[in-house]
């Protein structure tokens, strides 16, 4: 019997394929039914979204004046989205947006407050969702170098109290009690969209992996914000994440890569989970992914990092809708299995920017560009980097 060559083609890749699902310690060939399950049914036939405006209330933003949260409240008002903006400094809130824009309400909100946080929700005028942008400490350029220096010395000497261990739940316990909100357009999706989105960090997990999966996926294990881990800023945002899944609201946590304000903006999204993403994304599509969450019942309930491809010659433009890619994912609630975690970071290193696409060689301050012409990052060398280091069991 003569054996064709796409049938061995086919026998070939069958074969690397479940190759790249073993474990190093484990060596067993996998099920496909534990790989791969039946995706919803998809239609293209569906109604298109109706705009945002007519979907929420009013939109909590904490962190409005922050570089990402700047970006986000511009552009819900554009979308003609009334905004709640939570800020530390109003008169700073004042200068970044429109203050006679009729959409935008400012208030001072403590964030480390719990208290504060909720009653700024419960006057916020019939908020209903609200999007988390802010940080501990900011590296935004028009901060004082005293303002840096005390944001930081706060966090290391009281990251439990931060914003993110406070304020963060208390968005969630503020709005888990608010009518669930819904798709209502003639669509039969049955999740509910999410109440609060989180912006995280892509690598809150990876200093708790174990020795043996630091190593096997070193690739992200080593990049300089988990071996450094600066005041343990990735635990607190960890725990700030499980606070918020079990707060009893619907949420949606996003953990980007690498903010680069260099790299080209409207550039195609590449979701994943396992907390295995390495890369870069614009600032700008950050927030153009947060604002579109709040109109993704797919979103819901789910935790998923993104980094993009670059579309500087228009090969890779993000897709009209996130659906698609998001309703892929899994929930929370039913866990991403380690056989899919590591094969997804195979493919994910692949995606790496430079021409070494080596990122565990990086170090802290270090840009791709500068490793694969061996020239020393601003924080100097990997190893000796002058940033401030907290050690992980």
């Amino acid at each position: 019997m003569m054996i064709r060559p796409t049938t061995i083609a086919a026998l070939v890749a069958l074969i690397t394929l479940t190759s790249a699902f073993q474990t190093p310690s484990n060596t067993r060939i996998i099920s496909t039914t534990t790989l791969f399950s039946t995706p919803p049914e998809r239609t293209t036939d569906q109604p298109p979204k109706p705009p945002l405006s007519t979907l929420v209330k009013r939109v909590a933003v904490a962190g409005a004046t922050g570089r990402t949260g700047k970006l986000v409240v511009q552009q819900l008002l554009s979308q003609n989205v009334p905004v709640l903006a939570l800020v530390r400094d109003t008169d700073k809130a004042m200068s970044a947006f429109d203050p006679t824009n009729e959409l935008l309400t400012i208030r001072k909100t403590d964030l480390g407050s719990k208290d504060d946080v909720i009653t700024a929700i419960q006057e916020g005028e019939g908020v209903d969702c609200a999007m988390w942008c802010a940080t501990g400490f900011s590296d935004a350029p028009d901060q004082s170098i005293w303002d840096k220096v005390s944001a930081i010395f706060g966090f290391a000497t009281n990251s439990q109290g931060s914003i993110d261990a406070v304020g963060l739940p208390a968005l969630g316990e503020a709005l888990a009690k608010s009518p669930k909100r819904t798709l209502a357009n003639g669509s039969d999706k049955s999740a509910p969209l999410p109440k609060v989105v989180m912006l995280s960090s892509a690598g809150v997990t990876r200093p708790d992996w174990t020795d043996e999966k630091k190593s096997a996926l070193e690739g992200c294990a080593g990049i300089p914000i988990v071996r450094l881990n600066p005041f343990g800023i990735l635990g607190v945002k960890k725990q700030s994440e499980e606070e918020l899944r079990n707060c009893g609201t619907e949420y949606t946590i996003f953990r980007p890569g690498g903010l680069n304000d260099k790299w080209p903006k409207n550039s195609r999204p590449i979701f994943s989970q396992g907390d295995v993403a390495v890369g870069r994304i614009n600032r700008e599509d950050v927030a153009t992914i947060l604002v579109d969450l709040l109109s993704t019942p797919e979103a819901t309930g789910k935790t998923f990092e993104g980094v993009s491809i670059a579309n500087s010659d228009g090969y890779y433009p993000p897709a009209e809708s996130l659906s698609v890619a998001l309703d892929r994912l899994i929930l929370d609630k039913d866990g991403v299995s380690e056989d899919v975690a590591r094969a997804t970071y195979a493919i994910m290193q692949q995606l790496l920017p430079g021409e070494k696409q080596a990122a565990a060689e990086l170090a802290m301050g270090q840009t791709y560009e500068q490793l694969d012409k061996e020239e020393i990052g601003r924080l100097g060398a990997r190893g000796t980097e002058e940033a401030p280091i907290v050690k992980t069991a």
